[in-house]
């Protein structure tokens, strides 16, 4: 753990969709206040965390977000927020802003973006993305009339992980253009493209 440091540029962002296969999937978290969406490949037992608490039916036995959710209440902690703040070599970073109930002495936890996001739907917190991720990977553009919404969707739910890989370098899905950010932004086989040795 370490002592928080005041960083700028954090963009507010919400689960827009997610694209699951039985080897891997894509979480897209689009921002609030703008029109960028960000796709991280995680692993499908991440995804399955996700959206088994974005279902709302609870699990009967607790998983192991359910678990650290249930140890992190039980010490007096929350999580205020998360943020994903910087992607290097196709591997994204992240942080758990841990607080006491009564706002005292917080502290940052290094995190897996995929493990950050399950954390941040059950303790139902803000999700942000750093500035410079976007501008260090690959990002798409939220389509605009409700209709263009509806196919986006509906499209992003009937491709596997691997295709979207193709539509991000050719210009995107349904219309959706690809900003080249310049860092590529795949994840590797093992989910998020997160080495398992973060420092």
């Amino acid at each position: 753990m370490t002592q928080e440091k005041k960083t700028g540029g954090d963009v507010e962002v919400r689960i827009y969709s997610i694209a699951t296969s039985l080897t891997e999937s894509i979480i897209f978290l689009d921002e609030i206040e703008g029109t960028r969406i960000l796709p991280i490949w995680i692993g499908p037992m991440e995804a399955q965390a996700i959206a088994i608490r974005l279902s709302g039916y609870p699990s009967p036995r607790p998983m192991t977000h359910d678990l650290l959710f249930s140890i992190i209440k039980t010490l007096g902690l929350t999580v205020k927020k998360v943020v994903i703040t910087d992607i290097a070599e196709n591997t994204y970073y992240s942080s758990l802003h841990l607080d006491e109930m009564d706002g005292g002495n917080l502290r940052l936890v290094d995190s897996r973006p995929s493990d950050a996001v399950a954390l941040a739907v059950r303790f139902g917190c803000p999700i942000y993305i750093n500035e410079r991720v976007f501008g260090k990977t690959q990002v798409l553009s939220k389509p605009i009339t409700e209709d263009e919404v509806v196919k986006f969707k509906h499209d992003l739910k009937n491709l596997k992980p691997t295709d979207i890989i193709g539509q991000l370098m050719s210009g995107g899905i349904s219309g959706a253009s690809a900003e080249d950010g310049g860092g590529g932004g795949e994840e590797e086989d093992k989910g998020e493209g997160e080495d398992d040795e973060q420092t």
